[in-house]
């Protein structure tokens, strides 16, 4: 196998860190081998991305565009070999790896379309005054990519934060370095000015010299709670620096009142155990309201659980759930259901390997209603926590009963239990008769609490991606009138 190094400054060095390499999930097998980045790549990274910040940030938009239209382009010709890359590293489906390569795709219209909305010049007149509102690039900004969807979320932070004249330094995940390698690949082909978009590969280390580095203005992150509050309280010491920090959520899925159970399990699948459990908007808790209809729904669900498809990418059948990222989440997961088992909790579906190789999990189900103490965290896998309550305010208090803040939704035929759930429930996405998963890229997507810092995504990254100016213009210079005051 070929060693990777670092793409920075728009060429390929060989890393001075410690070697790592990603698996293939399904198989097990190294797909890719290559060098951390060290605080001597970093400072060079960073050293670039700085020296064309201002030449950058000072052309047009409209120059600035036709990059990333031109990117949109190379994208569209390059969507078959991506999402078999996606696919090959994190283990997702076929399905779902062309879902994620079209969303990415998406991305360029709806960010420039956010721009010009969100940040657009903006004048009013006032007699021989003019009022205007301009947007400016922070700067250097460092983008920190998750594994669950390696193309599409990073690619997120930076189509918006290139939009608005920021230039970048991308540290992907360490457990998927091939795919963000090939994106990079691609953004190559564009012929962006030295230093635009710069890569360092590597892991928390890697990270650590990044986001504490003096000379970048700032950080849009998505991953895990703990790194996200560790940024945080680090950024806390620098006020000047913009953070924007997407996270996860312990997402509750209420069940109230509905007449088709069918439709209903079919949300409850796709929410708890879309990409193997690993959104950040997963359900995690269904809580049930009682009721004989809801009994009924909940044995449909547990007898259709073990009928899901799960296997690798490459099966003849395409499965619903592929593999988890790792071996290690894998074990976290199947010791978790052990714990709450051993606390309290009534296994209905029993997570387990289904296969002799590779880091798969079929989905599991179990009621923990008699745990009293219950764990406020995210395990971000295919477990679905059963809650059962007597009515629609039990299920809105259960459902506040954490940190997090990021996902819910209700099901029920009632308005008004949803027009409830809308005004008491906190999160930052609250959807009716939907997944919890289902979040539209022209609309904010963010949390509240654990889940994030008030920085939304999707639509709303233009706000992040810069700052604005408020100036006042006269063409004139004129005599002031000024109390007490003679010329």
């Amino acid at each position: 196998m070929k060693f990777h190094g670092h793409y920075i400054h728009n060429q390929w060095i060989k890393g001075s860190g410690t070697i790592f390499k990603s698996l293939n999930p399904a198989t097990t097998r190294a797909v890719w081998k290559g060098f951390e980045a060290n605080a001597q790549d970093v400072i060079f990274a960073v050293k670039s991305a700085r020296e064309v910040s201002l030449n950058w940030r000072s052309l047009s938009f409209s120059d600035r565009q036709k990059y990333i239209l031109e990117f949109q382009s190379i994208l569209e010709k390059n969507r078959d070999e991506l999402a078999e890359i996606i696919s090959k590293e994190t283990g997702k489906p076929t399905w779902e790896a062309n879902q994620e390569v079209s969303a990415s795709i998406n991305k360029i219209k709806i960010s420039i379309a956010a721009y010009k909305d969100r940040t657009n010049i903006k004048k009013i007149k006032k007699g021989d005054t003019v009022s205007v509102t301009r947007h400016m690039a922070h700067g250097v900004i460092a983008v920190i990519g998750p594994f669950n969807f390696p193309l599409h979320l990073p690619n997120g932070h930076i189509i918006p934060a290139l939009l608005a004249g920021n230039t970048i330094i991308f540290k992907p995940s360490e457990f998927t370095p091939l795919v963000a390698e090939f994106y990079i690949k691609l953004w190559n082909k564009v012929n962006l000015p030295n230093g635009v978009l710069n890569m360092i590969q590597g892991g928390r280390m890697t990270g650590e010299f990044l986001v504490t580095h003096p000379d970048i203005n700032g950080c849009f992150f998505t991953g895990s709670s703990n790194t996200g509050i560790w940024l945080s309280r680090l950024f806390g010491k620098s006020p000047e620096k913009i953070l924007a920090l997407e996270m996860g959520g312990n997402n509750p899925l209420i069940v109230s009142k509905v007449r088709n159970i069918k439709a209903a399990v079919s949300i409850i699948i796709k929410s708890a155990f879309i990409t193997a459990g690993q959104r950040c908007t997963c359900a995690r808790r269904l809580i049930m309201i009682e009721s004989k209809k809801n009994r009924q729904l909940l044995k449909l669900l547990k007898d259709s659980i073990p009928q899901i498809v799960v296997g690798p990418y490459f099966s003849k059948q395409q499965p619903f759930l592929g593999p988890l990222i790792n071996k290690s989440i894998q074990e976290t997961l199947l010791a978790t259901q052990d714990m709450l088992q051993g606390l309290g909790g009534n296994i209905l579906v029993k997570m387990k390997n289904p296969h002799p190789k590779g880091f798969f999990l079929s989905p599991g189900l179990i009621d923990i209603s008699l745990i009293s103490d219950r764990l406020d965290d995210e395990w971000f896998g295919p477990l679905l926590q059963v809650i059962w309550v007597d009515n629609l305010e039990q299920a809105i208090l259960v459902a506040n009963d954490t940190e997090f803040g990021l996902a819910a939704s209700i099901l029920s035929d009632t308005k008004s239990d949803y027009d409830r759930c809308l005004q008491e429930l906190h999160a930052g996405l609250i959807n009716w008769n939907l997944p919890t998963t289902g979040a539209a890229s022209d609309a904010p997507f963010g949390g509240i609490g654990r889940s994030g810092n008030h920085r939304p995504s999707a639509k709303y990254a233009a706000d992040y991606c810069a700052y604005p100016v408020a100036s006042m213009e006269t063409k004139k210079v004129g005599v002031q009138e000024l109390p007490g005051v003679s010329f």
